[in-house]
This record gives structure tokens, sequence and C-alpha cells, in this order.
């Protein structure tokens, strides 16, 4: 993949591969000249709006026809559900892919684990949790990697909207496999985001060229409404459903909380709106089934927590609206790049209560437990093990805290705990099981409220962005490209 003067002979192959697997006769925007700096060994950061294809940079170098023996491309992915529609989209076009996660059961991992070993597949998707396992490490070493793909990137960062831990780990995860060829891909990064990705990826800013496709969607009518409380939000959605140049699609209405969703999906009944909910509490094959419901047209319209959308490549969603505050401009971005994928004129529709940002408040202080939460916790688990192990998570949070049983520092915490080192892993029992001594800064209030101060800086920007009184796609543009290093 290093040699530079195959760059014509990658853009011929690469074109008759789009042409042949996926059935377009060109590419859009940059996607070529990613896939060409990508195919000669260097690594690549891309900034996409959702819907734009930046899956097709990393799969299209997956498919050339290359010497080396046991070629294959590697992409960490975030969710089970994301990887597994990736996967079903590729083999329907005659693409050798496969997942490898905890939704297979053992007798499956270990049929996929073999057949990688023996050279089967050209695209494999993982979560980074799956480097926890030996086999899969051992099966891996028997493949040449060619490149690896980061989906979903800004969960790398400390400083993105939807930070993993385990992600984190990227670093170590590519010096494991050799320090391969990288491309990192997201549809929302701002600079600051950008940068701690390369350091998490241990890649230096200037060995990773940026390929920012801007955020601009023109067909995508932005609208912020100002509303004040149930009944105003009623009518709004009503009023928007009704809208003419709208109608005929799919329809997503986001929702921060549960019981507000429940609450809404009960009034929307008696006005005789037919709809389906979606939300983290329900089973999965329940959650499963809505989604294919919704995918297939058989359903037009869901109500949904932010849990509802990763993996979501449906081309005719017209409208999507926020009936509550997101917590950030990251988050809206994602969400609202859910809509008008067949490029027809669209409708993103935030409803603006300022009510709403408490809620938003409460998760950022959800989400940055402090150093006291942080000490209890390590108390709890170094003095009371057989208690822990015993009645679990619920018996510790109610120990922790007492202000409310949704409250999900605890879950913060260990997942935290188990990026460091400190606890043996993020899930019950091997969470209970510590490791070793908690690391100074997480009882350092400094140093932890410096994350907490970032959280209420892009709530901040989300009112900011409600109270433009210029184009909104102008303020997006600026809040995300920053002094940008494109390419």
């Amino acid at each position: 993949m290093n040699d530079p003067t195959q760059r014509v002979d990658h853009a011929g192959q690469a074109l008759a591969l789009l042409k042949r697997f996926f059935g377009y006769d060109h590419f859009r925007g940059r996607q070529q000249d990613i896939i060409e700096r990508v195919m000669s060994g260097k690594h690549a950061m891309v900034i996409m709006p959702t819907g734009m294809g930046k899956s097709l940079c990393y799969q299209i170098p997956a498919l050339f026809d290359l010497p080396q023996p046991n070629r294959l491309v590697l992409v960490l992915s975030p969710l089970i559900a994301l990887m597994q529609d990736q996967v079903h989209s590729l083999s329907k076009r005659g693409i050798d892919a496969t997942y490898i996660n905890s939704s297979l059961d053992r007798k499956e991992r270990e049929l996929r684990y073999e057949r990688l070993a023996e050279g089967g597949y050209r695209i494999v998707y993982v979560t980074p949790e799956r480097f926890r396992k030996a086999e899969f490490i051992e099966a891996l070493s028997k493949r040449h990697l060619t490149l690896l793909a980061i989906d979903e990137a800004h969960c790398v960062s400390q400083w993105g909207h939807d930070f993993r831990p385990d992600y984190s780990r990227i670093q170590e995860i590519r010096a494991q496999l050799g320090n391969p060829v990288t491309i990192a891909l997201t549809a929302t990064a701002t600079q600051e985001c950008r940068q701690d990705i390369y350091r998490q990826m241990g890649i230096d800013a200037d060995e990773i060229a940026l390929f920012h496709h801007g955020i601009d969607r023109p067909n995508l009518k932005i609208e912020v409404t100002e509303a004040w409380g149930d009944e105003d939000k009623l009518d709004s959605i009503e009023a928007s459903l009704a809208r003419e140049e709208y109608r005929g699609g799919s329809v997503i209405i986001y929702f921060s909380l549960i019981k507000t969703l429940e609450r809404y999906s009960d009034a929307l009944v008696q006005r005789g709106v037919d709809h389906v909910c979606y939300h983290g509490d329900l089973p999965r094959h329940h959650r499963r089934r809505i989604q294919n419901q919704f995918m297939s047209g058989e359903v037009d319209i869901v109500l949904a927590t932010n849990a509802f959308g990763m993996g979501v490549d449906k081309e005719n969603i017209r409208i999507v609206i926020h009936a509550e505050t997101p917590g950030s401009i990251e988050s809206y971005y994602q969400e609202i790049g859910r809509a008008g994928r067949d490029d027809q004129p669209s409708l993103c529709q935030w409803l603006y209560d300022q009510n709403d940002l408490m809620t938003q408040m409460q998760f950022i202080e959800w989400s940055n437990p402090d150093a006291s939460f942080y000490s209890r916790l390590y108390t709890l688990l170094t003095e009371h093990p057989e208690e822990c192990h015993a009645f679990g998570m619920e018996w510790m949070n109610d120990r922790l805290q007492k202000v409310s049983r949704h409250d999900h520092r605890l879950a913060t915490a260990i997942a935290m705990l188990d990026r460091h080192g400190v606890i043996a892993g993020p899930h019950p029992p091997d969470c209970f099981d510590v490791q070793a001594d908690l690391p100074k800064a997480f009882l350092d209030d400094v140093f932890l409220s410096e994350k907490k101060q970032r959280d209420q800086q892009r709530l901040y920007a989300m009112v900011q962005f409600a109270n433009e009184t210029g184009d909104r796609k102008v303020f997006l543009n600026q809040y995300f490209l920053g002094d940008s290093e494109t390419a």
C-alpha cells in the first residue's frame, strides 16, 4: 500500500470497484482523495455529514486486488446494531464481511474466529472491547492488516459528545496491531476534539490529513421554535406533521427522557397520531423489531431517545423533531443528519423550552462524578467486596447517593475505573474486583472539573444556537470548522 507510483492504478481500480459493488458511476466529494490517501499508506481523518458515504472510504480499500496474502480491513465500531446493519448491507452486495461481538453465542464466535484466522473475510467489524479477548487477538494475528478504520471517531475523545472509555485504548490497540495505516471517521468533531483524537490514537497531527467535507446540507430546513410546555410542543408537532412539503416520508421525534417520551406518546395517541416508541429500557428484540418496522416503511413515525439512530441509513426521513433540548451541538447535528439523505427537502425542528435545560444540566452532573464520589466508591469496593458481589449495583447505588435512583454517576465512575485498570471490567461481576490503587487524578476535583466545564460549554453553545438571529448553518460551520487544517 506504500508505493505512490500506483496512484493511477488505484484510482481506476477504485472507480471500477465502486461501480461493480455499489452501482455508482462516480465518487462524492473527497471520497476518491481519501481512498488514494490510505491506499498510499498514509493516515486520514474524515469529517463528513451523516449519510454522505464515509463508510465507502474504508470499504473500497478492502476490495482492492493486491499481492499481500491474508489482507484484512478491521473496523472499530461503537454499536452492535450499527455493525450488524453494515455487514448485512455488504453481504447483500457480495462482499465478504462479518462482525464479531457479544450478540453472538460462543459457538458462532468461535466459528468466526476460526474463519478469520484461516483468511476469510475482507472486512471485520468489532467493538474496541473485543481486544480484551485473547482468542480474538490470536485469530487476528494470522492476518495482514492493511487498514484500521475507527468509525464514530468522536467516541475516542474525552471531549467528544459520546466518549467511550474503551475507545480511549486506541493507541494500545494500534500498537498491538503494529501501528497500521489508520482512518478515523465521524460526522462531528470540533478542532479541539480532533486534536484529542490524534493524541489518543498516538498519531502526530502532521502525519494525518484532515478531509473536512463541511457540515452544510442544503436540503435541510433548520428551524428553532420557541415552545412553552407540553401542549405548545404537541401543537407544534402536529402542525409540522401536516406540512405538505414534508409529507410522504418518515419522521423521528427525539426526547431526552423516557418518561417524557411516554407522556407525549399517550398525548399523541389521544390526538390520533399513529407512532411507535423506541428507548433503551425496551428489550433488545423489541428495539430491533421497531427499527426493522421503521426501516421497511411499515411505520412512519417513531418517538425515540438518542438510543435510536446509529446505523439507521434510511433515505426518506422527511422530518426530525427535537421535542427536548439536546445536550450539545455535536449530538444535535448527528441526529438531524439522519434527515433527507435522498437530497429531498426535509425539516429539522427543535422545540426550544428553556426549562429543558435543567434536564441536560442534570445529565452533566451524572456524567461527571466528583472526587468525593470516586473516593466513596473505591472505599465501598475495597472494604465491602462481599456485599458488592452479593447485592450488586443497585445496592451500591443506594449507598453512594440518596437523591435519585436514576442517578447515573455509578455507571460513569465504573467505566472510568475500568479504563484506568483500577477494576477488572466494566460490568458485574468483574467490576467488583479491585486490581489497583485509585489514581490521584480521581481525587483531584480541579482535574475532574475540566471535562464538566467543557460539557457545560457545549450546552451553552446550544443556547447560543437557539438565540442565533442570523443563518444557523453559518453558526454550525463556525462551531465545527474552527481554524481548520483541512487537506
